[in-house]
């Protein structure tokens, strides 16, 4: 079994977008808002305000910048994030290892 400090819950990722969010961010180095949208099929309210919250957590970095005339928003997850998504990966693999008949 995984060392305590390794696994742990993390409700920050019990939602469906703000899992697959992180799951995006852990295999690539940054990805913008509107791929994002276009990825997940969610409204722009809706992927605001999980980015929002996954932000005040700390678990990702904002970068805002334009190009050419555009603005254009690009998340990354980081060192805290990536450490709390692991730990919640763990504690799943754990769960479903003690549960496996």
């Amino acid at each position: 079994m995984t060392a305590k400090s390794e696994v742990m819950y993390d409700k920050a990722f019990e939602n469906i977008v703000r899992l697959r969010i992180m799951s995006v961010l852990m295999v690539n180095e940054s990805y913008d808002f509107n791929a994002f949208k276009e990825l997940l099929e969610v409204t722009d309210g809706n992927l605001a305000s999980h980015l929002r919250y996954l932000e005040k957590q700390a678990y990702i970095r904002v970068e805002k910048s334009f190009v050419g005339r555009k603005p254009q928003t690009n998340y990354s997850a980081s060192p805290a994030g990536e450490e709390a998504f692991r730990k919640h990966l763990n504690y799943l693999e754990v769960l479903i290892n003690e549960n496996k008949t």
